[in-house]
């Protein structure tokens, strides 16, 4: 059983599925939720850009790194 969520574009990994769908609004919530938890405490914008930073990039490789292994080639 294959199962595809992504459809691969470039680069980029667009969902199909409402799984994928779910998975991207995930994402964004988190990385939202942690600019407003880091943005709270910093005092410039670099303090809040070094703050989020690891957060958002490890939750998008995450997130493609699954839609990689549940995607379709163009």
């Amino acid at each position: 059983m294959t199962t595809i969520w992504f459809k691969k574009s470039g680069w980029l990994y667009f969902p199909i599925s409402f799984i994928g769908v779910i998975m991207y609004l995930l994402a964004i919530v988190f990385c939202i939720t942690v600019f407003i938890a880091v943005d709270r405490n910093s005092h410039s914008v670099s303090d809040t850009f070094y703050g989020i930073f690891p957060y958002c990039v490890s939750a998008f490789t995450i997130l493609f790194w699954i839609a990689g292994n549940t995607s379709k080639e163009k």
